[in-house]
Formats: structure tokens, sequence, C-alpha cells
């Protein structure tokens, strides 16, 4: 543990011990009901998904919402705690804070090049767009109000990325009516590893009747589980001139069990500010540091959660949102300004052994000889690492206007501005490199990438209701945008390395930071809008059906490489009927949707030659799909619910391209790359057919505590992890797997302590496969070498026991 472990968090601990203060409401002691008397109906949750205060139950769209009860409930802090119980949401996940997150199997199971197409999910903190290519930001949870996951593209109140559907993160908000505190401990083992803990804390200060101020702070260590065990390599081409002795290397250095923890501090300050009565003032400054060592991943063929890795592979991860918030009255109208600028700076180390590995064997023919050194013989040991910085930054400013929500004919309209930018800077290294085959001014550097990404957007949005009847409602929604995206700067080998790539292509004059000279200076701009139609009737108070047309899209990109064009921005558009409703005084919830989505000329990113990504317009795919939801309080101690979603997400048509990487219309002759060929009705990848979720709670008195018993199960379908039938012949498929847990605990006077266990029978799901190079290199079979296919799992059979409590 270090020496600050749980520091940050013991702070507002002590704060909130130190104050005497009466218990305050969030959390509701259990009671047993009267005799005869019905039990209670299920939470009213509140949501904001249309940009302004709705009932869950009358917003006629597709929301799964993890309120702050349930966050509590069902031990949710993750990433990996939260995607379980929202079935219509996966992920490829490469670990912490490098997951790309997918609604309804829109997925093409690209790479996440930092140069490649933006996320298809858009995510959100509050009010600011969080978005990043780098990946999802694993936000801890803790005195969250709720999760918000908007299925279906959202793509005219919430735009570019937001093509498949939007996931919210809402933090608990300053409350100047009165003092709150609280603290939760937390100490865990995981089966294979070692031990982890969190520990956080939050205080709520009403400083005036109309100023407060929140304070949040946290301290997380999750522990290891991947063993990287001692392994020798030997390099085929050094060895036939050295001797194999002399050119086999070993991992002695970097061996270590459960060699992949992560550590995480971060915290939160908000301050609410109530001018008068009708406007309000919220500035919030939220970050976040985290420190990770190792892979994620495990080498099914070195064994289970076990790896042979010969280089450092470090993370820290840190970023600030700094975001203001004015809402306010003009007359019956409400204005709102939301704005802020976040930052984002990661530092990275990767193993890229595999690499030299597979391009070093005699198959490869002279690739071995090109890691020469200054004496011009190959080098003994070509070991590669990559050491990456990426420095992200976002700026993002929108107004809106909204009639009152009980007009007949009622609208929010509004504008969007946002511009982020990404340095981003990939440092491929190989120790005693020859002068003459290294970047100039980068020593041992091979290859080199050190360039600004610019994605700006701009937007106008609008949605009207007209309340045809008292039942029947009509909305539609328009958003016209503009993008304009650019790369500039420096990719590529020296000139001594290569003639077509790099140094020997730089335009004479272009300069871009400490790069050697400018070979990358390109531009795409492009407009359009996004549409949507509701039709909502309203069979009763408690029961709605709904029909939605709508659409979504993703802005279009740039390809680096001088012989690939730019690539379009590609289109989702979604029919949707669904149901909202409840039952049996309010004690039953059911909610459910059908969708049939066309994804249009959808980016696919893919790895070319030398491992290059290219990124392509493919043809199209369909989706169709099912998803349900239902929440039952059988009696005021047992709660039930559960989830299901059926996808059947396909190719529309067949994809192909030359071996040059061009798009072509038919995909037979001797100019098809046969690695490159994605048949018609190929299922698209990471896309179970079925994913859903099951919890049962029963509350009862015991002695004079309160106690709970919780169960629950999370199951999905086997999936693809590539799109390509290359790629899924040499990557197979991730197996289908179920998950259970069990939790049990005690509480009296707001003071709880839990006991949990998650994945109770040690099951090795998989969240994604890969390989670091192009599939068809690094996942071939070579004698005496292990297949490098890397399998990130979820987190193996883990323990725990936390105390916490609220003043």
């Amino acid at each position: 543990m270090r020496s600050r472990y749980f520091g940050a968090s013991v702070l507002a601990m002590v704060v909130a011990q130190a104050a005497f203060v009466r218990a305050n409401a969030q959390t509701v002691p259990v009671q047993t009901a009267d005799a005869g008397s019905a039990p209670k109906g299920i939470e009213e949750v509140l949501v904001t998904a249309s940009k302004r205060t709705e009932k869950l139950q009358k917003v006629p769209q597709s929301i799964e919402v993890l309120d702050n009860r349930k966050l509590r409930q069902l031990d949710i802090t993750e990433f990996q705690d939260y995607i379980k119980y929202v079935p219509s949401l996966g992920s490829q996940n490469f670990g912490p804070n490098a997951t790309t997150l997918y609604l309804r199997g829109v997925v093409d199971g690209g790479n996440a090049n930092h140069s490649g197409p933006l996320p298809t999910v858009g995510s959100y903190l509050d009010e600011m767009p969080t978005t990043t290519i780098g990946g999802t930001l694993d936000v801890h949870l803790y005195d969250m109000a709720r999760i918000e996951v908007l299925a279906g593209p959202q793509g005219t109140l919430y735009g570019a990325s937001s093509e498949s559907g939007t996931v919210r993160f809402i933090t608990n908000q300053p409350n100047p009516s009165k003092f709150e505190a609280g603290y939760s401990l937390e100490g865990n083992t995981v089966d294979h590893g070692g031990l982890g803990g969190i520990a956080e804390g939050f205080v709520n200060i009403p400083i005036t009747d109309k100023v407060a101020l929140r304070l949040v702070a946290y301290d997380e260590h999750d522990a290891g589980f991947i063993d990287n065990v001692p392994a020798t390599r030997t390099f085929p081409t050094a060895a036939g001139i050295f001797g194999p002795a002399a050119a086999t290397i070993n991992n002695d250095k970097f061996a270590k069990k459960d060699f992949n923890p992560a550590d995480t501090v971060g915290g939160r300050a908000a301050l609410r500010i109530d001018l008068n009565e009708d406007w309000t003032i919220t500035p919030q400054v939220i970050f976040q540091d985290q420190r990770n060592n190792g892979t994620f991943a495990f080498e099914p063929s070195v064994g289970d959660l076990k790896v042979e890795r010969f280089q450092p592979d470090t993370a820290r991860d840190r970023w600030v949102q700094a975001a203001l918030n004015v809402s306010g009255h003009i007359g019956d109208y409400t204005l709102t300004y939301a704005g802020g600028f976040f930052v984002r700076d990661e530092v990275t180390q990767t193993d890229y052994t595999d690499y030299s590995i597979f391009y070093d064997q005699p198959r490869f023919g002279s690739y071995g000889l090109y890691w020469t050194g200054n004496d011009g013989l190959p080098l003994k040991n070509p070991s590669q690492e990559i050491d990456g910085k990426d420095h992200f930054t976002k700026e993002s400013n929108e107004i809106r206007l909204a009639s009152p929500a009980d007009d007949r004919l009622r609208f929010v309209i509004g504008a969007f501005q946002e511009e982020q930018g990404h340095r981003i800077i990939q440092d491929y290294l190989i120790q005693d490199l020859g002068d003459s085959i290294t970047v100039p001014g980068w020593k041992n550097t091979w290859w080199l990438t050190d360039q600004q990404r610019t994605d700006r957007d701009v937007a106008a949005f609008g949605e009207v209701t007209y309340d045809v009847t008292d039942k029947f409602s009509i909305l539609g929604g328009v958003r016209p945008y503009y993008y304009d995206n650019s790369l500039y700067g420096f990719f590529g080998f020296s000139s001594g390395f290569s003639s077509h790539t790099g140094v020997a292509t730089c335009t004479p004059g272009k300069v871009f930071e400490d790069a050697p000279c400018v070979d990358l200076d390109k531009r795409t701009v492009g407009s359009g809008e996004t549409h949507k139609i509701n039709l909502t009737y309203k069979i009763d108070p408690d029961k709605l059906i709904y029909f939605t047309y709508s659409t979504g899209y993703r802005p279009g990109g740039i390809n680096r490489r001088a012989d690939q064009g730019l690539y379009d921005s590609d289109e989702l558009i979604n029919f949707e009927v669904g149901f909202k409703s409840s039952w049996l005084d309010h004690r039953l919830t059911w909610n459910s949707a059908l969708y049939d989505e066309d994804w249009n000329q959808f980016q696919f990113a893919f790895l070319g030659l030398n491992s290059f990504t290219i990124v392509k317009n493919a043809p199209s795919a369909n989706i169709k799909g099912a998803e349900t939801a239902v929440d039952f309080r059988a009696t005021d101690q047992l709660t039930l619910g559960g989830g299901l979603t059926l996808t059947d997400a396909r190719l529309a048509s067949a994809f192909c391209t030359d071996f040059n990487g061009t798009v072509l219309g038919g995909c037979s002759g001797a100019n098809v790359d046969p690695d490159s060929i994605a048949a018609k009705g190929a299922a698209l990848p990471f896309t179970p057919s079925v994913k859903g979720y099951a919890t049962a709670r029963y509350t009862f008195p015991i002695f004079d505590w309160e106690g709970y018993l919780q169960g629950d199960v999370s199951f999905q379908s086997r999936a693809e992890a590539g799109l390509r039938t290359s790629d899924k012949e040499l990557l197979g498929s991730m197996p289908s797997y179920a998950v259970a847990g069990l939790s049990a605990g005690v509480t009296k006077n707001q003071l709880t302590l839990d006991f949990f266990v998650k994945n109770l029978a040690d099951e090795r799901g998989e969240e994604n496969r890969y390989t670091p190079c192009t599939i068809n290199v690094c996942a071939a079979n070579v004698p005496g070498i292990p297949k490098a296919l890397y399998v990130v799992p979820i987190e193996p059979l883990t323990v725990g026991i936390r105390l916490s409590q609220r003043f």
C-alpha cells in the first residue's frame, strides 16, 4: 500500500464525523409492512436525458438508469460493474481508461487508433461531453446521482459521436438546505491476485441559505491478477550471425506475479450559488489520477492469467474537468448555459517485442536485417517498446432555451460549439539502433508519430413537442451541423530506413514541435443534419407506447498514408417502437423496445501493411434487436429486477479491399486481398446475440439492525472478436459466460456493514481479444513461439467487506 493510501478520503470522513448533525433521509430504513397492507411502489426516478427534468417512466425513449440507490446496492464503483446491468451496452476493453463503448451492436471492432474514427457512443460528465478517441473515461463512481444510458441515435440533442447512443454520468450537486456527509472504507481480495481497497468520502456544506459547497475525495487500489512469467526469446537473424546464445533474451527484469495493479485518486469540488429565486450558478472541478502497471490481458498460449513481456508496461492517466453551469428563468422559459474545459494527459510505456519477434522470423525474409547498429550488423536484441504521450484538450459551450414542460406546445432549442485537440507522440524505440536508420533528433527511434489532431464542430438544435390531444403527442427535432477536422505533423521512418514514408516525404520549410519535419498536413470539412420524429400515445397515466425515427452520425476523417484518401462521415438510421408501463400500484415497471437500424457507409478501421491503420467506409450493416427491463417490488422486503437484450447485427453486403487498401465493388479476382474479406451477413464483432441480468434483494430485521441478502447474475452469449473472415479465424470468438454475485449486510442509524462476492464461480469471461500487430502476422502459428494473441478477462473472483456511514 502507498503511504498516502486512503488519505484524501479520510479527510472528508474526519470533517463529517466532527460535525453534529441529525441523520438525513438519504438511506431509508427498512420497515415491516403492517398486516394486510399493500407493498410500497417502486421509487420514481428523475432524468434529464431530454435536457429538462422528467420522470423516467414519462420519457418516450429507451433509457436505462442506475440511480444512486442502485449504484450503492449493486456495489457499482467502476466501468466493469455498471456495464453488467445495461444489456444494450457493450465494450471493447484494452484496460483501465482504454475502453470503447458500444450500444445496440453498432461496432466495427476497430483498434481505437489515435488517428482513427471517433467513437459511436458519446459520454458526458454532467453537462460536458468527455468523449475522446483514447477511450471512455473510467470515472470512479462515488457520490453519483445516477448513470443514464440513452440507447439509439441521440444526434438531435447530443450531436457527433452520439451516433448510437449516449452515456451520461450525473454527479450529486451541492445542496444549500442541509448539511450532509459520508464515508466508505472497503477492503477486498482478488483470487489469483492480491489485496485491494477503497476509501472515499464526501461532505456537503451549506455556507448560507443560498450557497453550498460539496467536496468529494477517493483513493482506490485495485489488486493485480495477471502474472508476467519468466521467458526467453531468440531472434533468428541475429542468431544466424552471433549464435543462438548471444541472440537470446530473457524477461527476468520484468517478470512478476500480479504485475497489473492500478491506483486511482481523485476528487470533486462543486459550488452552488443561488443568485436569486430565478438564477443559479454552479462551477465545478473534477480531477482523477490513475497509475497502473502491466497489461490487463493474458496470453492463452502461455497459460491462464499469464503473459510473457520483455519491456516495461506502465500507464499514467490524469484528467481535469472545469465546468460552469448557469441556469435561470426568463419569464416562463428556462435558459441554460453549460460550458467547460477538459484536459487529459496519458503517459505510457508498452512492450512491443511481439512485433520484433514475428517480423524477424525467417519467413519474413529481410525484416530482421533492418534493425542494425552502427557497425552495420543486425542487433542481437531488437526488442521494441513504445513510449507514448497523449495530451487531450476539449472546450465546449452550449446554450439552450426550454419552454415550460407542461405547455401543450413546448420546445428545447439551442446552439453548441466544441473544439478538441490531441497532441500525439508515439516513440518506437530499439536500444542501440544505428544512427543512419534513427529518426533525426530522436535517439534509438525507428518510427515516430508526433502530430496534432484537431476536431471542431458547431451545431444548432431544436426539438418541438405538440400534444395533439391529452393522450397523443408528436415530437420533431433537427440538428444542422458543421465539422472541421485536421491532422498535422510527422509520422514515419528516417530517410535511411525508408524512401517512401517519413523524413523522405517531408515538405520543405514546414515545422512542428520536436518533429524532424512535416509529412502530414490534411484537413476534412463537412456538414449535414440529423433528425428525430417521435409519436407517443398515453394509454393511461401509467402506460405509454411510442414510435421513433432518429438519425445519428460521426464526422469524416483523415487517413495519414499518402496513398489513402479521406473517409466520409457515416450515418445510423433508427426505427424504434416501444412501451413504458407501471402496474400493480406502481410496484411493477416494465419497459421494452424493438428497433431496426441501418448503419450506412460505416467507418471501418483495420491494420493494413506493416500494421498501419487504414480507415475506409464499408458498405452498410443492419442491426435488429429487442430490449426489455423489469423492476418488481413483490413485497416490502423482496425486490426483483432484470433486463434482456437480443441483437442481430450483420453486414448488409460484402466488404473487401485490394492489397493497397482500396475498397472494391466485388470480392472475387486476383486483385482482392484475401485477408480483407468480410462476407455479407457476417456478424458485427463484440456483439452477443443475447445479454442480460437478474437481481433479487431481500431485507429483514435482525435484532435491532436491518439486514439484507442480495444475489445477481449477468450473462451474455458468444461474440466475435473481428469483422473480417481472416480475423475471426485467427482471433477466435469470445465464449458465452454467466457471472454470479452475492452480498449481505446490516444497517443501523445510517451505519452499514456490507460483505460481497463478485464473480462467484471465478468465470473467465472475455471482454476483448487482440494482437499487437497485423492479425495475420502476430496471431500466426510460428514453431517455438507462443501465438501473440491476448485476451482481456473480466476480474476474477473477488471477496470484500465495506463499512460506510452517512450523516
